[in-house]
């Protein structure tokens, strides 16, 4: 019997777990567990986890949902769904459920949470991932996928052949459950698009204060867009990850592709007086621009601001 738990139950643990605990619900061989906590936890646990997504509408019940990790036991997939700056503190709360065999998947926004988890756990088999879901927990037990896209990538740079069987069997694991997923060869790069587009995404939806269709028809707005993205390729190309102009337009009309009233989770998290990821995601560039000798001035001017909020 496979362990998989899912730590952190938002939009993409809820999503993403959801899908993973409504496949696998009858399984013999596979139990999902949810680590969550609060009333999402206590609603979870009497009502299930209600989740919506392309016009329908789902609910799951996972083998357990609980804030113990003593009822869980070892863990043989960990997939990390919590905030980065909650990465940390949930890893050593969850301590008791991994061993030297447990695989551990990040799957925050960012570029560093790899660098953070193998750290801690320098025996472990750590995978490098991302996803593109708009996707977020409208209250305890809900979850709302809301957008064009719900992709999940994930993979490693020394690929052994231990390690190489272990990716194939997590990437039949989650296409069996219906989930997007791909075992990528260059995941480096890939989660560098993924960072490209969210880090500049946050960061200045939540420095103007605005959804994705106020900016895309503000030109000032669009002006400082294209300031930050010519930063971020810079800073990116300086540390070997090779991007140029079409990178750049795909980022800008992806965001375009997205709904008028769509946002960013930081400025959310702005909006609602909450913890955000603005050192993960705005800081992070400026603090690898100076140690790469590349100016961002876009970046330190919104960065500078988020962080006095």
């Amino acid at each position: 019997m496979k362990k998989i738990l899912i730590a952190g139950i938002g939009g993409t643990g809820g999503f993403f777990g959801g899908k993973l605990a409504a496949h696998y619900f009858n399984s013999n061989d596979i139990e999902v567990y949810f680590l969550c906590r609060g009333e999402n936890l206590k609603t979870i646990q009497k009502n299930g986890l209600e989740v919506k997504s392309e016009g329908k509408s789902f609910i799951v019940h996972p083998k357990l949902a609980t804030n113990d990790p003593q009822e869980i036991g070892i863990a043989d997939l960990l997939i990390c769904c919590t905030k980065a700056y909650d990465l940390e503190s949930t890893l050593k709360q969850i301590d008791s459920c991994i061993d030297r065999n447990t695989v551990i998947l990040p799957l925050q926004n960012g570029v560093d949470s790899f660098d953070h988890v193998q750290q801690l756990y320098t025996q472990n088999e750590v995978w490098r991932g991302c996803v593109y879901i708009v996707a977020h927990l409208e209250k305890p037990g809900l979850v709302i996928d809301s957008g064009p896209i719900r992709k999940l990538f994930f993979g490693t740079v020394n690929q052994s052949a231990k390690s190489n069987e272990k990716l194939l069997w997590a990437e039949d694991l989650m296409k069996s459950a219906g989930i997007d997923a791909s075992n990528q060869q260059n995941i480096l790069q890939t989660i560098w698009e993924k960072f490209i587009f969210i880090s500049t995404m946050a960061s200045i939806t939540s420095y103007k204060d605005q959804t994705i269709g106020q900016l895309v028809e503000n030109p000032e707005s669009m002006k400082l867009l294209n300031s930050l993205l010519s930063e971020i390729r810079k800073v990116a190309n300086a540390n070997g990850i090779v991007f140029d102009e079409t990178n750049i337009e795909n980022a800008i009309a992806r965001m375009k592709s997205l709904s008028y009233e769509t946002s960013s989770s930081m400025h959310r998290d702005y909006q609602n007086k909450k913890k955000t990821e603005v050192e993960t995601l705005t800081g992070y560039v400026v603090r690898l621009g100076k140690k790469s000798n590349i100016e961002t001035p876009a970046y330190e001017m919104v960065y500078q601001k988020l962080k006095q909020e």
